[in-house]
This record gives structure tokens, sequence and C-alpha cells, in this order.
């Protein structure tokens, strides 16, 4: 661990210096939007486990900055932010935790129960203490509001043992063990840290509340947002991402700062500018990329360090016996026998010996099914069924649609079949797709995904439907 003994001693100065403009900033927040938390079939308690579990995987897998000045600044933070809380909202069972992560990009995410963490990008591309504050209002939002077991409350009740990985999986970027490279992340890792537009909104205002009453002016949260979508580059920066705009954001945000009228409010401290110079000595951070490959994981896939071991290609051809199984009480499904199920972070995988291996660190398959869900904001099926291929194609330029849709019945309720055409790059040989989609109940998108080798297709497509027919889905 680095020592900065000189430099502890003047950020615990400035850091005095910042607990008296507490007292010096008033808010008046008599008026503000009143915010009531969704609907939640987890207790506070199974909120602490989730993020208890993944937090020993984020620390495992991501490189935490272990640099006391660092971590004590934005400790500093994060303890005033959690002092601002509402009694109405404040969860006796919750431990709140702030580390740095030590990579580039801009980000930050918090888990359910209250661990936080915040990229070292984040910090560097702040302006102002009250940017880096609004960040984290608004990721201390969504856990006291409980957004992420709200959410995954909406697709099916999960048992909480089988989703700390995923969500480990989304926070790194995930992978999905197939022989498609999705562009986009689905799966059941982001029922808890992708949200919704609505929950978004709740976490903005909530957040711009927290910043009042902690003295920070909310429209710093506004002007945040604006520098990560600024500094995103193509694509934008995966906070981005996380956390879709609902709208009208920094509209919204400047007129609930007007309603809580904040005096006084904090700006920048010598803390915050004393520990912005201290990282600027620091050595670059690395790309969450880079610094995954370090510890043998990418991210996307996690096969190994970028190993290439091929499937086989040689497989026994689809037994004539079925084998059920029962998929976290999302789904079950019957298929063929001498099919080996294969989980990953975000979905499953069946298929045969020597039918699946790993490509530039992917695993991948070349004959079976995969099965998954994708959360989506569009609740008609072929507007979420279009996005869905859409991310597909984007992974994959020699990808193509050899039909449009059929419309089919799958799990007792409307559904979509659609054959594509694709150049596996693990082995060089053409292959066909058959993808099908319904949804479950809130809109969710459950989707199973096919391959075969394009000569072998005729064969399979048949164990395809016939699959997909068995699947029965409690959403």
């Amino acid at each position: 661990m680095q020592k900065h003994d000189g430099m502890k001693a003047s950020l615990a100065s400035a850091r005095t210096t910042t607990v008296l403009a507490v007292v010096l900033s008033t808010a008046l927040v008599t008026a503000q939007t009143q915010i009531t938390p969704p609907k939640n079939n987890y207790t506070a308690e199974q909120d602490v486990q989730l993020g208890r579990e993944a937090s020993v995987q984020v620390r495992q897998e991501l490189p935490i900055l272990h640099d006391d000045a660092v971590t004590s600044y934005v400790q500093d933070l994060g303890r005033r932010l959690v002092s601002a809380i509402p009694p109405e909202l404040q969860h006796r069972e919750f431990s709140y935790t702030f580390e740095v992560v030590n990579v580039r990009e801009i980000n930050a995410f918090a888990l359910p129960g209250g661990p936080m963490f915040v990229n070292r990008g984040m910090i560097e591309a702040a302006a102002t203490e009250g940017e880096v504050a609004g960040v984290m209002a608004h990721e201390l939002s969504h856990v006291i509001l409980r957004h992420g077991t709200a959410q995954a409350s909406k697709a099916t009740k999960y048992q909480v043992g089988e989703v700390a990985g995923a969500i480990l999986g989304s926070i790194i970027g995930g992978g999905w063990g197939q022989v498609i490279s999705q562009g986009t992340q689905f799966g059941l890792g982001t029922a808890f840290l992708r949200f919704s537009r609505e929950f978004e909104k709740q976490a903005d205002l909530e957040g711009a509340q927290l910043m009042a009453r902690a003295g920070y002016d909310p429209r710093d949260m506004a002007n945040m947002f604006k520098t990560i979508e600024k500094q995103g580059g193509g694509g934008g920066p995966q906070w981005l991402s996380d956390h879709p705009d609902p709208g009208n954001r920094y509209d919204y945000i400047a007129r609930e700062a007007q309603v809580v009228r904040v005096s006084n409010p904090v700006r920048d401290t010598r803390a915050f500018d004393q520990t912005k110079d201290h990282l600027r000595r620091l050595a670059p951070a690395p790309t969450t990329e880079q610094a995954t490959k370090k510890t043998g994981r990418t991210t996307r896939g996690g096969g190994g360090g970028g190993e290439n071991r091929p499937p086989t290609g040689q497989v026994p051809p689809p037994s004539g016996s079925y084998r059920a199984y029962n998929e976290g009480n999302l789904f079950r499904v019957s298929v063929s026998s001498n099919w080996r199920e294969l989980q990953d972070t975000n979905s499953v995988t069946f298929a045969p010996e020597g039918a699946y291996g790993s490509y530039n660190g992917q695993s991948v398959f070349t004959h079976g099914m995969e099965f998954g869900v994708a959360r989506n904001e569009s609740h008609d099926l072929q507007t979420a069924t279009d996005e869905l291929l859409d991310s597909l194609a984007r992974g994959n330029p020699s990808l193509r649609r050899s039909s449009g849709y059929d419309r089919i019945t799958v799990a007792d309720r409307q559904g979509f079949r659609t054959v594509l055409s694709n150049r596996s790059e693990a082995t060089g040989q053409d292959e066909a797709i058959a993808v099908f989609t319904t949804q479950l109940k809130d809109g969710t998108l459950l989707y199973a995904i096919g391959v075969a080798p394009q000569n072998q297709f005729r064969e399979y497509r048949a164990v395809f439907d016939r699959v997909v027919s068995s699947l029965k889905v409690q959403g």
C-alpha cells in the first residue's frame, strides 16, 4: 500500500473545511418531489446478501485502487451523502462502503445493500466536487430505493445464490458463451444494474434531494451527466449505457434544484483539488479490458486469457430421448439427453460433447441452443426482437437474415421465429442460426438461439423446434 502521510494530513485539514461547509450550507426541501420506492419481492436482508457476495467477486476481478489519499476522500463524500438519507429510506440492515476502481472508464456502480465502486476515470473527468457527489448520490439513490431487486422482481423471483456472479458479469461486460458475439449485454445480471428509465428518473430526483441535504447544488449532477456524454466518445461510456436518459434529464433536475434551494452550496474543496492533483501524479489507469486480462479474464466471454481451443466439430447426432431442466425458476425446457448444460453468468447453453470450446477468450459452441432474457424499453415483441437481431449483427459483420418472422407460439404466448446465416470465426464454417423470441409479462424478451453448421441445419431445425415447443416460463 502506498503511503502519503503529508498528503493525508493536508486532506484531513481540507475535510475539516468540508464538514464546516455542511454547517454553513442549508437546503429548503419541504416542496421536493415525493419518491415512492417500487414494489419489491426481496427482503432488505437479501439485498445485503446479494451485494456482499457480488462485492467479493468485484474485488477479486477488478483492480481496486489501494491509495489511502484517494480512498479516504471518496469515503468522506460517501459518508456525507449517507448522513443525508431521509428517515423513511434508511435501512438498518445496509452497510455502505465506498471504493475506487483503478480503471480509466467513466463509470460508477452500487450494489444492493450498500457497496459502491467509483472508477478512477469518473473522478478524473469531474470538473467539480459537486459532480462527483452527484454521480455518487445517484448511485446511492438506486440502493436506498432498492431498485436492483425491485427491477429483478418485475421478471421473476430469482434465488439469491444464483445472481451474484451474474451481477459481476454485468459490471465487467459479461460473457455469453456462444459462437455469436453480441454487441450488447443481457441476462440475469443486467436485471440488477441496468435500470429502466422510470427508475433512472427516481434516482435522479432522489439523488438531487440527497445532494441538497448534504449541501451540494443538484445542478452539479446534471452538469456531470453532460460531461459524461461529452467525454464518452464513440458509443458513449458504460455509465450511460447502464443508466438510460429518461428524457429532459437536465431540465427536471434543474427544476428540482430550484425547489430544494441550496444556499451557499459546496463547489470545490481543497480535498477535491488535492485528490485530482494526486491522481495526475500516479501512473495512468488501465482500461477495464486491460485490467481484467491481467487476472485471466476478458470483458467479454471469460474464456481464459485469449486461448484458442475451438470446438472439434465432431459431435454425436441429437438423441431421440429428452431431458428436462429447470432454470432458476425462470423457465423449464426439455433438450436432447446427450446435450450438456453449460452455465454462464448471463445465459445457459445446451450442447453436445465436441461442440463447445473457446476462441479469442470467448466460450463458443457450434451445435446446440442458448437461452437468455433481454431487458428492453419496448413492450412490442417485434421491436424488441429487432433490437436483439441488431445487437447480434453489430458484433458479426457476416451475419445475414435468411427469412422474415414466422409467427409461432412460444411458451403458450405469441412468439417469433427467424433464421440467420453466419460465417463462424471460430471454425471458418458457414452456420445457420434459428432465433426464437417471446415476452414475459413485464415485457422482458425471452430468447432461444439454435446454432448448427449450414449443411446440418435441416436435421437440427426440427430439434430446435421441438425444444422450444417444450418451453414453459414462470413470468
